[in-house]
């Protein structure tokens, strides 16, 4: 991932309350779930605060910190959770932006343990590449963040086991939208898997084309999917 200009800080805030209306009239999340951070200096991020619906937020409960968490402006709490985003950022400086959300598909294959890692859809090969499950961590502890560290770097989304899912970006939007990727992917994941029974998955040569889509968009991350036949 390419790091891109910073947004403002209208324009970070902006954008979490737009997220955060998204995530909450799409089901995502319930009663004050999820959490949205937007990096807009080196040393600075706007964050969602703790025990606020995402789906109800004004300006005035968003927070600002540093890296190491500390407040800077505003006088909500920020959550436990924020460990979670900054260990993104300090993982990978190319990150603009975190999305924390339990959207249903996505999580029972979190709770399942099972990676979305099969090249079935052409978007979510170019948008998400495989999606692979971090291990159980209590939530609001270190071993969250210790948890997906692996990943920050060599993905764009990682599910979180029996709690949900993180996306990252170059903005709240992009990581959003990898966030409905996400779950969209998830639930045809499922039907193809558990109703249907069957799924047409795509071939090396399909995957090759879209791995050099995804290069053309700018995404260097993702990893690369592997048909049934080949694992």
């Amino acid at each position: 991932m390419k790091a891109p200009g910073w947004l403002s800080d209208q324009e970070a805030i902006e954008q979490i309350l737009e997220v955060g209306r998204r995530m909450y009239a799409r089901n995502y999340v319930a009663a004050n779930d999820g959490n949205i951070t937007c990096r807009v200096s080196p040393d600075t991020l706007w964050a969602t605060p703790t025990g606020v619906s995402k789906g109800y937020m004004t300006r005035e409960m968003l927070i600002k910190v540093d890296l190491e968490g500390q407040v800077l402006e505003g006088s909500a709490a920020p959550s436990s959770e924020l460990k979670m985003h900054l260990r993104v950022y300090q993982e990978n400086p190319a990150v603009r932006a975190c999305v924390h959300a339990h959207p249903p598909a996505a999580t029972s294959f979190a709770i399942a343990g099972i990676p979305l890692d099969r090249p079935i859809l052409p978007e979510a090969v170019v948008q998400l590449g495989v999606v692979p499950v971090a291990p159980y961590a209590a939530p609001g502890t270190q071993e969250v963040p210790d948890s997906i560290a692996p990943y920050c770097r060599s993905h764009n989304a990682v599910l979180l086991a029996n709690h949900g899912a993180l996306t990252w970006g170059n903005s709240p939007l992009e990581a959003y939208m990898r966030m409905e990727s996400l779950e969209y992917y998830a639930q045809v994941t499922m039907y193809t898997g558990s109703v249907l029974g069957r799924a047409n998955e795509l071939t090396e040569r399909q995957i090759d084309q879209l791995i050099e889509t995804r290069s053309r968009l700018g995404i260097t991350a993702g990893g690369r999917p592997v048909p049934s036949a080949k694992a």
